[in-house]
């Protein structure tokens, strides 16, 4: 007797290429919005890293200011020296009170001196001959910043060894941009830019309020 014919009904396999399509996608998407917001939140972790670190350089130049500020009231009304043109000199020479001479030996000016009791021979730069050239210096030691103000205004007042009106201009100056030209005629500085500087440090820094009542 015949058998009969059995037929097999084949299923077509589902297609799952557009699935793999579309998790591919959810991939790419996810690793490009990844980066994207690596990307931005790098930037913004950069741009609070500077911040911070310009608040923290505001802070340590309003609290040098702080510092000094009274003492240097306290000459010009004694000495006659402008209040701002001491403070915007302590801050160029020393940096701030940063520098090696005025961190650890209380020279914010960089006053030297022979005796080699009260002095340190120190590295500095000075402006000669069109150039800036390294020397070795011998600089005043002090036990306090004050005693380095007070000897810079003495300074100014009594001149130097060599001429006891050195620095009359500058005495005789009651508005700080006179002073600071006169600082740089009188023969102060060597730098060559140093009354720009000066100038530009009262003004960012509203020095000129300090002079209020110096005669």
């Amino acid at each position: 007797m015949p058998q009969k014919r059995r037929y097999t009904k084949h299923r077509t396999p589902r297609r799952k290429s557009g699935r793999k399509n579309n998790n591919t996608t959810v991939i790419l998407l996810a690793i490009v919005a990844l980066f994207v917001i690596s990307f931005f939140g790098y930037r913004r972790y950069v741009q609070y890293q500077n911040e911070t670190k310009v608040e923290m350089v505001q802070q340590k130049h309003t609290a040098f200011i702080k510092k000094i500020s009274p003492y240097a009231v306290e000459l010009g009304q004694d000495y006659g020296v402008l209040p701002s043109i001491t403070i915007a000199q302590a801050i160029l020479e020393s940096d701030w009170g940063t520098s090696t001479l005025a961190s650890q030996y209380n020279n914010y000016f960089g006053i030297k001196g022979d005796d080699p009791a009260n002095t340190k021979v120190l590295q500095t730069k000075e402006y000669t001959d069109g150039q800036w050239v390294t020397i070795n210096g011998r600089f005043r030691v002090y036990s306090d910043f004050r005693e380095s103000m007070k000897d810079h205004t003495k300074l100014l007042v009594n001149g130097t060894s060599w001429n006891l009106q050195q620095y009359k201009q500058v005495l005789q100056s009651k508005d700080y941009i006179d002073a600071a030209v006169a600082l740089q005629a009188d023969g102060y500085a060597t730098d060559p830019g140093y009354t720009s500087k000066i100038i530009r440090v009262i003004q960012k820094y509203n020095l000129k309020k300090y002079d209020q009542g110096i005669k």
